[in-house]
């Protein structure tokens, strides 16, 4: 029998209301996780709205069939939320969707379970992939990898300092033997921190890294976001929830400059606002979770959410 690992779905219910703007709408859930949003938005839904669910997690997607198989207006995709648009052709709605929520990062659950190599807390096999049927694992990665290419790992996406002093440590480490679990490598990582932060495991950062490179999280944002503002409806509405810097840098710079328009138009030329091309407009301020929710769930202390609406 598989353990139960529980989740808290962070934001719940700030994004939905930022969403669902037409109860008879198509929306879309891009990382349905455990179902926490999508079990709101349905609530939200009149018979004749839709929602879409993608996730990259086998284990989420049967999930996802077992809680809303039996609801004619819930469909889950299993893959990642960066095929977003050929999903949404094969259901012949681009250009009709509602909202798209994203809820980036990894679910309570993924990190929790030490069967899935994301905790550097509990040993378990060194994999990390979200979908565990495709890819290359991080113990195939990490013990094949050049130095340069695991320090620039370390460094561009864990936003470690001590990035080399690591990535040294890890060759000659599985130069002895191959680092095939999560404790070794937590080991040989905290090891070569020579500055531990207080409250922080020394190996956090490394492990971020690794685990957004794995699974080319970042590429993977950039070509969601690009792709939902071609299948997003006039006034559709973008949801994004980012937990880390290089997430919300991302999100943040894609809506500025579609809220902004072109910047190139030739100088001295009068022009109109039309010309601009402005193709979002913000909705409100990013929005942090709460004191409250982050006492219920430390977790969301780090969550930053951003709304945006297709003006054109």
């Amino acid at each position: 029998m598989s353990q139960e690992f529980s989740h808290i779905t962070v934001m719940l219910q700030e994004a939905v209301a930022a969403l669902v703007t037409d109860p008879h709408g198509f929306y879309i859930d891009g990382t349905f996780g455990r179902g926490g949003h999508s079990a709101l938005i349905l609530s939200q839904l009149s018979e004749q709205g839709r929602l879409l669910a993608i996730d990259k997690d086998p284990v989420a997607v049967a999930e996802a069939q077992r809680r809303f198989g039996n609801d004619p207006r819930f469909m889950i995709e299993h893959g990642a939320f960066s095929e977003m648009q050929s999903f949404v052709e094969k259901c012949g709605m681009a250009g009709q969707v509602t909202g798209i929520l994203l809820d980036l990062g990894v679910s309570s659950p993924q990190l929790d379970d030490p069967s899935r190599g994301f905790s550097f807390q509990q040993d378990g096999p060194l994999d990390m992939r979200m979908n565990t049927t495709v890819g290359e694992s991080a113990a195939d990665w990490i013990n094949r990898a050049a130095e340069t290419e695991i320090a620039d790992v370390l460094f561009h996406y864990g936003e470690e300092r001590f990035s080399r002093r690591m990535a040294k440590a890890i060759v000659e480490a599985r130069a002895q033997a191959p680092i095939t679990t999560t404790a070794r490598l937590a080991s040989i990582i905290s090891a070569a921190n020579p500055r531990w932060e207080k409250g922080k495991n020394p190996a956090t950062r490394a492990f971020q890294g690794i685990r957004i490179h794995i699974n080319r999280e970042l590429e993977e944002i950039e070509s969601c976001l690009d792709q939902a503002l071609e299948i997003l409806a006039l006034s559709g509405r973008l949801v994004v929830i980012s937990f880390h810097s290089l997430e919300d840098r991302i999100v943040k710079r894609f809506i500025r400059r579609h809220v902004k328009g072109d910047e190139h138009l030739p100088s001295g030329v009068p022009f109109t606002q039309a010309m601009l091309n402005q193709r979002l407009k913000n909705i409100g301020k990013a929005v942090k979770a709460s004191a409250a929710e982050v006492d219920v769930n430390p977790r969301s202390r780090s969550a930053v959410m951003r709304v945006a609406e297709k003006s054109a």
